[in-house]
Parts: C-alpha cells; sequence; structure tokens
C-alpha cells in the first residue's frame, strides 16, 4: 500500500459508503437551502418556526435523491471496473452515462438516451479537468527549482553541531 490515499473500498463496501455519503450530502444541503428559503418566504413574527417546517418537509426528500444518484453511479462504476478489469476515468464517465439514462427510463428511451449522453458528458468534462488540474500541479511542482531559505541553513548549520548565528562584518 504505498499510496494509501488514492485507492478505494472494494466494491460492495464502496457502494454502500457512496450512497451513505451522497444521502448526507443532500441532506445537509437540503436543510440549509429549505431552511434558508422557508426562513426567507415566511411572515416575520414566524420565521424560525417555517424554516424549521420546511427543513423537515423537504430535507429528507432532497436527501433520498442525493442517495439514489450516488447508490446508481456507484453501482455502475464498479460494474464498469469489473468488466473493464481497470480503473480509470473512462469507468466515471460510463457510471455518469448509465445513471442518467436509467433514471430518465421511464420518461421513455428518446429522453433516457438523451439524459444519457448529457450525464456522460458532464462526468467527462469533471474527469478531464481533473486530469488537467493534475497535471498542472504536477508540472509546477516538478517545475520549481529548490529555494535558498537562510533559515533552514541556519538550521542545519545548528544539527551539525555549529553556531546559531554566523558571524557578520556589517557593523564595523
Amino acid at each position: 500500500m504505498s499510496t494509501p490515499f488514492l485507492e478505494r473500498d472494494p466494491c460492495p463496501d464502496r457502494i454502500l459508503d457512496d450512497l451513505g455519503g451522497a444521502f448526507a450530502m443532500g441532506a445537509v444541503g437540503g436543510s440549509i437551502f429549505h431552511f434558508s428559503k422557508g426562513t426567507y418566504n415566511s411572515p416575520n413574527g414566524a420565521r424560525l418556526a417555517c424554516g424549521m417546517q420546511a427543513l423537515r418537509m423537504n430535507a429528507p426528500r432532497i436527501g433520498g435523491a442525493f442517495a439514489v444518484w450516488g447508490g446508481l453511479f456507484s453501482v455502475f462504476n464498479c460494474t464498469a471496473v469489473f468488466v473493464r478489469q481497470k480503473e480509470d476515468p473512462w469507468n466515471s464517465v460510463i457510471a455518469g452515462a448509465a445513471t442518467h439514462g436509467s433514471l430518465y427510463l421511464r420518461r421513455g428511451l428518446g429522453a433516457a438516451a438523451r439524459s444519457a449522453v448529457f450525464g456522460g458528458s458532464l462526468l467527462a468534462l469533471i474527469e478531464g479537468v481533473g486530469i488537467v488540474l493534475n497535471h498542472v500541479v504536477d508540472e509546477s511542482a516538478r517545475a520549481q527549482p529548490p529555494v535558498d531559505d537562510p533559515n533552514l541553513a541556519a538550521a542545519a548549520a545548528i544539527a551539525a553541531g555549529g553556531g546559531g548565528f554566523q558571524a557578520s562584518n556589517d557593523f564595523q
């Protein structure tokens, strides 16, 4: 395990983890949005009560919708990893297209196909931006010359057994 942050859980655990994470993001984001919307659209004397009522009515619905999307995406992503036998950005693009398409199947095949193309394009854009940003960050980290820091030189001198300050003839 040389890079523990880049490796992910195996697929059954990944699906449940992504489903729970998506529900949590949707519930928290929905709570903030619907509470603020409820307080804004209520009369002066009952802003807090109406905000809490809007939060209780709508946040679980938003969390559930996020959980459905996150669960389907994770299932399709794991399926793509299993079928293709490799982990790369194309799996996310395939999973995004399949997720969007399957969520629009009840509206007909035409709507599902259009949504699948949109979902795949959106995930391809996101993955492409991530690849470009990783490339730019790697190049900028490699291109920087080493910096001569006098504090580091003094610390190295102290560690080597030398004095903490170097004598200077500036005040003669």
